[in-house]
């Protein structure tokens, strides 16, 4: 052999012999700490990265690739759908005035013993609870005003009562609508109703109504009965504002028109014709 490989051999076995060294060194020391993705003391204002699961206090946070123009559109349709529902359903509901038949409910906090739910309104108005003798008179009152009757009833009983009574189903309002149109009778109001949604929930004007002189009787407050005439053919053709809103009580009269007329005389003469056919007198 060769001084020159005996020289190389020299220096492969140094090396083989450290490499070696450093895995028994790295093997003998198993307690060696390794990176953690998640600790329970991670800082709060760092952000996870890929990978890391989120803290409970994370998942509240958009998604990072959201883009503001998207959650801006998300805020501005919220914003449109409350204005929307709003006029409509709540603020009936904070005005609503209950009556026979209603169901609510009476939530009294932190005190589970006075909380009664599903309460049916009775014909006299009178609902009873614990505590308060006679119970309580809740007709023409609204929800509102009956919590803070019920609060100052238990106010002997309980420190501090806070009280809050929720209208679960409204049917006592009522409206009834008559005359041409597919499916006349008396129907609930459970929402600001306006005129044309009446004639909507009923099937609609038939072919010998008019449209144009569609007309609302509502009681006044003298007692007297009040026609008004609502020009549903403008509204229906965009030219007048569908913001005739029903009140509770009131009758809708869809009248006949030229068609209807015509029809009723042919009917009349038809009979006339019959009855001198078979010498009837008429």
């Amino acid at each position: 052999m060769t001084k020159n490989n005996t020289l190389a051999a020299l220096v492969v076995g140094a090396l083989l012999m450290t490499s070696t060294a450093s895995f028994a060194q790295e093997q003998k020391d198993p307690q060696k700490q390794r990176p953690r993705t998640t600790t329970g003391t991670q800082d709060k204002n760092k952000k996870p990265v890929n990978g890391d699961r989120l803290e409970p206090d994370d998942t509240s946070s958009r998604p990072s690739d959201m883009p503001n123009e998207m959650v801006a559109n998300r805020q501005e349709q919220m914003s449109e759908e409350e204005a929307a529902i709003n006029p409509y359903y709540n603020n009936f509901f904070s005005t609503y005035r209950l009556g026979p038949e209603d169901i609510i409910s009476v939530e009294v906090f932190n005190q589970d013993r006075y909380t009664r739910k599903g309460i049916t309104v009775p014909p006299n108005g009178r609902i009873s609870l614990q505590l308060i003798p006679g119970g309580v008179f809740v007709n023409g009152k609204t929800p509102e005003q009956v919590a803070r009757m019920i609060e100052k009833e238990y106010e002997e009983y309980i420190l501090t009562p806070q009280v809050t009574v929720i209208l679960e189903k409204a049917a006592s309002y009522r409206y009834s609508i008559l005359g041409d149109v597919l499916q006349p009778g008396v129907r609930l109001m459970n929402r600001r109703m306006t005129v044309t949604e009446a004639i909507a929930e009923a099937g609609g004007v038939l072919n010998t109504g008019d449209k144009s002189k569609v007309r609302v009787l509502r009681r006044g407050s003298n007692g007297e009965i009040e026609p008004l005439v609502v020009n549903v053919s403008a509204i229906y053709k965009g030219q007048a504002p569908d913001n005739f809103y029903l009140a509770p009580g009131d009758q809708v009269l869809v009248p006949g028109n030229k068609l209807k007329k015509f029809q009723t005389i042919m009917g009349l003469a038809n009979v006339a014709s019959f009855a001198r056919i078979f010498g009837v007198g008429f």
